[in-house]
This record gives structure tokens, sequence and C-alpha cells, in this order.
């Protein structure tokens, strides 16, 4: 039997996998670092946290994650002109004592079952629109767009200032990084805006990760993004974890076979709710199986970690996987 690791090689390189890879199975995902610490994220039912940046946000009861406070008293960056005198990037070299229980966690991984996982959020673009609010920001790649490539710039030396601390004490084998790119139906902004504006700061981040001994590289977007696949495989990216099913998987597996893997099938808001049933998950699961296959897909709810909103309901998913394996493979 393959380990953990060895399986998921196999279903994204088109080996021979002895089972589905089950959602995050593989992934020792390292949440915690120096960097990270000094960065507060609110927690159920907190609000008005300020992280590293300097962006406030909030966890509202009842809403399934944090999300920045968008009001006119905590937008951080009013006009992007300004960003040298408002953005101050956070501080990423530490003493090396300061990483040792990390390094250590690292270590306890075992590396021949899992992936130490690196895991970065938010991304690129979702850091700009923390900056601005959404609207203000899509609005600014049209009427600033000199000033969008300086932030984008300056965020990118920041993700690779850290990826740089990283790599040298932890050594990840995959990264995770986050980034959502578009609603359910659509992209946030044009594929030719997306590869202007981000496809070269991205394949400098994830090339960096790549020549520093990362072997996979998971990226999170659970939205509309078929349009951008192109520049995924340019840029890097091994699975794009989180696709729904607004994204026809299946004609995205056929013409872009064995360039890509497709995390995901199975809508979160599908499973992952109030009154939820096994009979319901175990049909959303099979469905994905059987529709997408053995290679080049990794079943998963589309939500971006190893959690549900609902109790039991990522327990479950697990379980009908198992058993789509038994009866597939």
């Amino acid at each position: 039997m393959l380990t953990k690791r060895q399986n998921l090689l196999e279903t994204i390189r088109g080996g021979n996998p002895d089972r589905f890879v089950n959602q995050y199975e593989a992934f020792a995902i390292q949440m915690a670092n120096p960097i990270s610490m000094r960065s507060p994220m609110p927690q159920y039912g907190e609000h008005n946290v300020v992280d590293a940046w300097g962006v406030s946000r909030s966890y509202p009861i009842g809403t399934p994650g944090a999300f920045p406070d968008h009001d006119e008293a905590h937008i951080l960056l009013k006009d992007p002109t300004k960003w040298r005198e408002i953005l101050k990037a956070p501080q990423v070299v530490f003493p090396e004592e300061e990483w040792k229980p990390f390094i250590e966690m690292a270590n306890a991984v075992d590396r021949n079952e899992y992936f130490v996982t690196t895991f970065f959020a938010p991304g690129i673009f979702e850091q700009c629109h923390y900056f601005m609010e959404i609207s203000n920001c899509l609005i600014n790649f049209y009427e600033e767009p000199e000033a969008m490539h300086e932030i984008i710039d300056y965020i990118t030396e920041y993700e690779l200032a850290y990826a740089a601390e990283v790599c040298k004490y932890i050594k990840p084998d995959a990264l995770f990084h986050h980034d959502d790119w578009g609603s359910q139906l659509s992209t946030f902004i044009s594929p030719a805006m997306f590869e202007e504006f981000f496809l070269p700061a991205y394949k400098k981040v994830y090339g960096f990760y790549k020549e520093h001994g990362v072997e996979v590289i998971m990226h999170h977007s659970d939205s509309y993004a078929a349009t951008l696949v192109p520049y995924m495989i340019d840029m890097g990216i091994d699975i794009w974890q989180g696709v729904m099913r607004s994204n026809n998987i299946k004609e995205l597996m056929e013409k872009y076979k064995g360039q890509i893997t497709f995390m995901g099938g199975i809508d979160s808001a599908t499973v992952d709710y109030e009154g939820w049933t096994d009979e319901v998950v175990a049909a959303r699961v099979k469905e994905a199986c059987e529709e997408f296959g053995k290679l080049y897909f990794i079943p998963s709810a589309s939500q971006g970690l190893p959690m549900s909103n609902y109790p039991g309901v990522y327990e479950a998913l697990t379980r009908e996987i198992d058993n789509c394996s038994k009866a597939m493979f």
C-alpha cells in the first residue's frame, strides 16, 4: 500500500494510485511560525482584530470565516497612490531560537507519509483588497494601474522574504497558498488583466518555492477560475484546490490533462449546512468520484482547510471517499 504522500504523487503525475487521495490527508499543514504568530487573526465571534499589516478583521457569529472590516473608519488604504506612506510590510527575519519550536514540529512529521506543508494566506490579490476594500480595489486596476503594479510588487517582495525564512528553517515539501480569484460564476478581473497584474508576481513566488525544495504547490481558490487555468499552469501550480462545479471540471480535465490536478468537485454549500445528512454527503462524493476519475483529481469539499462549518461533515466526506476507493480501485 502506498503512503499518503506516494499516493498523491501517483495521482497528480498520472501514475498508479491505489486509492483516491482523501481530501487533505497527505498534507501536514504548518499554520504557525514566528512571522504568523505576530499577526493576530480574529477567533469566532471576535471583531476589529488588527493584523501585522494594520488590516482590521472580524469573524462574526454565524459566518464561515473572518473578513476585513471595510467600513469607512477601517479601510487601511483609501488612496492607492499614497501606499508608500501607509503600507509597512511585517517583519519576517527573527533569530533562529524563535524558529526552534516550529522546526521541531516540522521534524516530527514523517515525510515519507506526509508533505510538510507551509500555509500562506491571504494571497496577493486578496491582500490588495484587504488593504482597500474589494470594490475600490477593482476600480483601482483601471484608474490607478501604476500604483496597483507598485503595490503588487511590494506584496510580492514581502512574500518572497517570507518564503526565504520558511524555506531556510522549515524546509517544506509543499505549499498551500490561498487567494480567491473569483465569485462562483466569474473571475473578479479579466484573464488579460490577471495576466498583466498577477502572473509575473506569482511566477516569482511559486518559482522561488520550487527552487528551494518545495515539491508540490497547492493553490486554493474556491471560485470560478476556469479561464485562469493556463496561468495557473504557467506559474507552477500543481493542484488547484477548491475547484467548484461551476468550472466545468470535466472539460478542464480533458483540456489540461497531465498539466494540473483539480482538487474539489464537491461544493461545500451542497454538503456543509445545517441539517446535512450522510445520504447527501454520500451522493455528492459518489457523483464526483465517478465523474472525474482516478487521475489528476482529488475529491474534496471546496473549502480551503481540512475542516467544515458544521460538525461531522468533514469526517463524513472522509468516510465516503474511502468507500468510493473500495468500490472503484
